[in-house]
């Protein structure tokens, strides 16, 4: 049940981090480097939305293997996401 809630606690952080950047244009990076458009966040926001029923459902079920298992599920998604905007600058010479 640990599993579950703190898969839900990220998954909720996350997909309202995702939302309240969905309603900004973005960096440069993230806008025109990483192709990470406001409907790119709103997708995201909505995955992680997804996941924070999905481990409330196991908690709640007290489901541990399947919260789990949808724990290592979202911690790729999540490390998509972070990454995909967070990278910043690259030096493309060396």
């Amino acid at each position: 049940m640990v599993w579950s809630l703190a898969g839900a606690a990220v998954a909720l952080a996350i997909g309202t981090a995702a939302w309240r950047r969905s309603r900004s244009p973005g960096g440069f990076y993230d806008r025109e480097i990483y192709g990470m458009s406001p409907r790119s966040h709103q997708r995201y926001a909505a995955v992680s939305m997804l996941f924070a029923a999905y481990f409330a459902v196991t908690a709640a079920w007290r489901l541990d293997a399947a919260g789990i298992a949808g724990l290592a599920l979202y911690a790729v998604v999540a490390i998509f996401y972070v990454t995909s905007f967070l990278q910043g600058a690259s030096d493309r010479d060396e």
